[in-house]
């Protein structure tokens, strides 16, 4: 099947999280993913993830998560001879992805500016945590201090847990598929041509729609609610007999139905739970009165039953019992590649969750080695083995 970004080539010159995972789905979009590392260290999410076995062969878990389908070269930036090198590359490619501080690549000598010169085609993707100018333009920012400083912290948890982390980076991830959205989009004009600057605290506050907009067009101070969804009521996470599940009764007709089934049809006549405004304001009293039943049967159980009657419900499930659903697991969303090198088995990996004419699509090569390609990428440019070898004695490559 050919995929939407056959025949772009991309040099992904980022680290860990925000940029690779950019660069992961261009690469499950059909682009060709150069990754350009440091000589002897790479990438530092190669030395990162549960296993201290794969972080000390620099294929770290948090490596693999986010890097099957690219390519890797070393290259010195520094090194007069690598920047040469890479302007030779540059030739070749459609995009430059780099997730270093501001001012690094300006440092270099290989900023926008400098590279248009070269290639005016170039689409050029600067992530960084505040963007490219401003106050805090040249503050460290990581996935926490993202969290923190963008409000979400502060509306994540209860009312006894507020302000709290989410469970994953997501100030990261959301910034990298932020840039992958405005990459695809540049690739699309005509002439080609930009720089993209992506800042992960904005990406992260524009995900925060509601919130945000709560606050600038009603005046609503953003809270904390927990598992309750604010918007309605009866809606978040209810106890069961065994576990949690979560129950989106948000219309008037799912809330008859659900309290049919449940053998309440006399709340909908107390009025303190006569409309949605009502439920919402009474919404821990109405909990209470569900959670009675509820908890007399497994989640399990009341989750068909209500999906059948039109209520929305779901288990809360671990992030292993997730990926054991067969709504996952039979749509292609994980990849497998067998016997990896470096990592000397089979892995499974995340895709993007996206089907095109109901093909899901996927890279066909495992996480790269640090610099496996470079006999095939620098060879490529003209280069032969006797250069490639000095190269590498040098330390360009």
């Amino acid at each position: 099947m050919p995929l939407p970004l056959n025949g772009v080539r991309v040099l992904d010159l980022t680290n860990v999280l925000a940029g690779p995972f950019c660069c992961h789905q261009l690469a499950q979009m059909g682009a060709e993913v150069i990754k350009v590392e440091a000589p002897g260290r790479g990438d530092l999410a190669r030395q990162l993830g549960g296993d201290p076995e794969l972080n000390a062969r620099k294929m770290g878990v948090s490596f693999l998560a986010q890097n099957a389908g690219k390519q890797s070269v070393t290259l010195n930036l520094k090194h007069p001879r690598g920047k040469a090198l890479f302007l030779q590359l540059l030739q070749t490619a459609d995009v430059l992805v780099e997730n270093f501080r501001p001012g690094v690549m300006q440092r270099l000598g290989l900023d926008y500016e400098s590279l248009r010169a070269h290639r005016p085609e170039l689409i050029y993707c600067a992530i960084s945590g505040f963007g490219q100018d401003g106050p805090w333009v040249h503050r460290p920012a990581y996935d926490q201090i993202i969290q923190g400083v963008s409000g979400l912290m502060s509306v994540t948890g209860d009312a006894a847990s507020a302000p709290l982390r989410a469970g994953y980076p997501v100030a990261d991830t959301v910034g990298g598929l932020m840039a992958a959205f405005a990459v695809a989009a540049a690739l699309n004009a005509q002439p080609r041509g930009a720089f993209l600057d992506v800042s992960m605290l904005e990406s992260l506050m524009a995900s925060m729609g509601w919130v945000v907009s709560n606050h600038l067009i009603a005046r609503v101070a953003p809270q904390a609610h927990g598992n309750e969804n604010p918007t309605s009521a009866p809606s978040g996470a209810f106890q069961a007999a065994d576990g949690l599940l979560n129950i989106a009764a948000n219309k008037d007709v799912q809330w008859v139905i659900l309290t049919d089934h449940l053998g309440l049809a006399g709340l909908r006549d107390d009025p303190a739970f006569a409309n949605r405004e009502a439920r919402k304001a009474n919404r821990l009293a109405l909990k209470a009165a569900l959670e009675e039943v509820l908890r007399t049967r497994p989640a399990r159980a009341w989750v068909e039953e209500l999906n059948a009657l039109g209520v929305p419900a779901g288990e809360v499930l671990t992030v292993p019992e997730a990926l054991d659903l067969p709504q996952v697991a039979d749509r292609g969303f994980l990849s497998t590649y067998a016997d990896v090198p470096g990592v000397g088995r089979d892995i499974s990996v995340a895709t993007s969750g996206v089907k095109i004419d109901g093909a899901a699509p996927h890279v066909t090569t495992p996480p790269p080695e640090l610099g496996q390609d470079n006999s095939a990428i620098w060879g490529g440019l003209g280069l032969s083995d006797d250069d490639i070898a000095a190269l590498r004695d040098e330390g360009v490559i």
